[in-house]
C-alpha cells in the first residue's frame, strides 16, 4: 500500500511540504522543504491542498461493537460476534478478520469470501450491527490528554487538540500530522496549527478513524533543562552545550 503526503498550500505559498518516514515527521523538524522524502519511494507527494474524504462514514465498524452474522447455508456459523479492541472478528474456520471501517456489506462479503469453497459452498452471509460504538478519533503526541475521543467532539483538527486538552507544553505546532485511509491508500496531511489557530488556514475536518499526532519540539526541552539548572545559581553562569562529533 503506497502511502500519500497531502502538501498544504496557502496562495502560491508551501506551508509546510516536508515529508519523511513517520517516525521522522514526528520528531523532528526541518529548516527548509525536503524533497527526498527520506530516500523511500513508498511515499507520493501529491497536490492536494486537503485529504480526501471517505465515501461515506455512516454505518461503519468501530472497536469494540457488537454484531449479529447470519451465515444461511449453516445456522452453527450464525450468532453474535465481538469486534475487540483493534478493530478485529475472531470467526469460526476463517479466524481473525479485520472489521474497522468496514460497511455491513463489505463485512459480510469479506466473510463471505473467505468461507466460499473451502468452508461453505456459495456462503449467503448478512452482517447487522447490534451494539454500535459512537466514532471516535485518536490523538496522540503533544497533547495535554492523548487518547482515543468520540466523533462528536472532534468534528475538525482544532476541536480535536481541544478535546485532547490543547498542544503540550514541548508541541511542535506546525509538525501537525492526520492520517486517513481512503480506498485502499493511506494519506498523511502535514497541518500548522500556529496558522489554523490564527484563522490564515481552514480548519480541516476530520472523520471516523482519523489518527491526529502533534510532534515533538527538542529546542523547548533543552530549554527546560537550562531552565531547571538556573534557581539552584546564584552567580554568573555560563552553559556549554556538549555537540556530540559525527566522526
Amino acid at each position: 500500500m503506497r502511502i500519500r503526503s497531502v502538501e498544504v498550500l496557502t496562495g502560491k505559498n508551501i506551508v509546510r511540504g516536508t515529508v519523511l518516514l513517520f517516525a521522522s515527521l514526528v520528531l523532528a523538524s526541518c529548516a527548509s522543504v525536503d524533497r527526498s522524502y527520506g530516500g523511500s519511494d513508498a511515499y507520493e507527494v501529491t497536490a492536494l491542498t486537503q485529504i480526501p474524504a471517505p465515501a461515506s462514514t455512516s454505518s461503519r465498524f468501530s472497536p469494540m461493537g457488537i454484531i449479529e452474522v447470519t451465515v444461511a447455508q449453516d445456522e452453527t456459523l450464525s450468532g453474535t460476534y465481538a469486534i475487540d479492541e483493534n478493530g478485529m472478528l475472531n470467526f469460526p474456520l476463517i479466524g481473525e478478520v479485520a472489521a474497522l471501517g468496514l460497511s455491513p456489506t463489505q463485512l459480510a462479503a469479506v466473510i463471505s469470501s473467505r468461507l466460499s469453497g473451502e468452508y461453505v459452498i456459495d456462503p449467503s452471509v448478512t452482517v447487522n450491527p447490534i451494539n454500535a460504538v459512537p466514532p471516535t478519533i485518536s490523538i496522540g503526541g503533544q497533547v495535554k490528554a492523548p487518547g482515543n475521543y468520540p466523533m462528536a467532539n472532534a468534528t475538525t483538527l482544532m476541536r480535536a487538540i481541544n478535546s485532547a486538552g490543547g498542544l503540550g507544553e514541548f508541541a511542535k505546532a506546525d509538525d501537525v500530522l492526520v492520517f486517513r485511509e481512503v480506498s485502499g491508500e493511506r494519506y498523511i496531511g502535514l497541518y500548522n496549527m500556529e496558522a489554523i489557530m490564527r484563522g490564515n488556514l481552514p480548519d480541516p475536518a476530520l472523520y471516523e478513524g482519523d489518527i491526529v499526532m502533534v510532534g515533538d519540539n527538542p529546542g523547548e526541552r533543552r530549554l527546560e533543562r537550562i531552565l531547571q539548572i538556573l534557581p539552584a545559581v546564584t552567580s554568573s553562569l555560563v552553559l556549554i552545550e556538549r555537540v556530540a562529533s559525527s566522526n
